[in-house]
């Protein structure tokens, strides 16, 4: 029997069942993939939210792109110096040059432009973190004498704000629109507390909660958390004060004592080099019984043990800045701003060590 199914058969040589699910298909996965692409642009939102940033994926990518573009021209401008000084510019090695510079340092320099910018991010976030806990106990207690002046829990927020609170402030003022546009006050702070990786924050805020939400003198609560979390930052800080006998050993072995031994290195393969070249000067040297001593060959040298101690010096320092971060508050981020700082004074004082004692050491050599 004649009938357009048939002829779709005839003519397209598929079944019209399969080739409406594998359209199905098709479209349910461009929509995952929409669905996942949204999410990721909101999961950045929600990240820069939380680092008090606002910006958006579209204009982050476009200064990226735009900075890696600036980047690759100049390298590639270099290069073309380079080459044309040094070997004689060809166009194949010009070519062959831009190509792997344009398709491979490109999507380096963006994948890298990309990581600095979440550990920025990171910080920054870590740094409101760390503000909002420091004047956590003080706003509590504000909210408290509000509270037992006959507010509401929702007005002693709003009142209790002042602008030496920062980003607990701005915090509290977005709780206080959320609330008066009809948003649950628990709710409200429930997100605010999950917006930030902090245990005090979250555990002052499930406590507020349950008070509420039982009904009791969340004054008295409210002064008894404050109280609370004054009494951890002392022991934190009477902690910190026990181990500063091991921050200071660690600080001196970093950016004392490893920069003048691996300086005093140096001088000792030059000096050792000198006396092999000038012993060296005949074929052998007999000594004693008549056993042959030579200095021929290559050992290490000066560039290449000054390379081995300058990396060696960034690496240590980087490590020691984290474990002094680690033992004195418990946290490898409070030592990334020390990193720059170790890292300078270390390699200034290897320098300034090898020059003085290279300069001692031409005086007897």
């Amino acid at each position: 029997m004649f009938s357009i199914k048939n002829l779709f058969r005839k003519r397209t040589g598929a079944q019209p069942e399969k080739k409406i699910e594998f359209l199905k298909k098709q479209l349910k996965k461009s929509q995952e993939r929409v669905e996942k692409a949204q999410l990721r642009k909101q999961r950045l939102r929600n990240y820069l939210e939380r680092a008090g940033l606002e910006t958006s994926h579209k204009k982050l990518s476009k200064i990226f792109f735009n900075i890696a573009i600036l980047i690759n021209l100049s390298i590639s401008a270099y290069l073309i110096y380079y080459f044309s000084v040094t070997y004689g510019i060809t166009w194949g090695t010009v070519v062959a040059s831009m190509a792997v510079l344009w398709l491979l340092v490109f999507f380096l320099l963006i994948f890298a432009l990309w990581i600095f910018f979440y550990v920025a991010v990171d910080l920054k976030i870590f740094k409101r973190k760390l503000d909002i806990e420091d004047v956590l106990p003080d706003f509590l207690q504000l909210t408290a004498s509000n509270i037992n002046a006959g507010m509401t829990i929702d007005r002693a927020l709003w009142f209790a704000v002042r602008p030496r609170f920062g980003v607990l402030a701005k915090e509290i003022e977005t709780i206080a629109k959320e609330t008066m546009s009809g948003a649950d006050l628990k709710a409200a702070l429930e997100k605010f507390a999950a917006k930030y990786d902090s245990i005090i924050l979250k555990r002052s805020v499930s406590m507020i909660n349950e008070g509420i939400q039982a009904g009791g003198k969340i004054g008295e609560l409210l002064n008894r958390i404050a109280l609370d979390i004054q009494e951890q930052k002392s022991m934190m800080r009477e902690m910190s004060a026990n181990v500063t006998t091991y921050v200071i050993f660690i600080t001196f072995a970093t950016i004392c004592a490893a920069p003048f031994l691996f300086s005093m290195s140096g001088v000792l393969i030059q000096v050792v080099g000198t006396l092999g070249s000038t012993l060296g000067s005949s074929a052998n040297v007999a000594v004693g019984s008549g056993i042959p001593l030579s200095f021929s060959g290559t050992g290490v040298t000066q560039s290449d043990f000054r390379i081995f101690a300058i990396t060696s010096l960034v690496m240590t320092s980087t490590m020691s800045a984290m474990m002094i971060s680690i033992i004195k508050k418990g946290n490898v981020k409070f030592g990334i701003k020390y990193i720059p700082i170790f890292i300078g004074v270390s390699l200034t004082l290897y320098i300034v060590t090898q020059s003085l004692a290279g300069k001692l050491m031409s005086l007897f050599f």
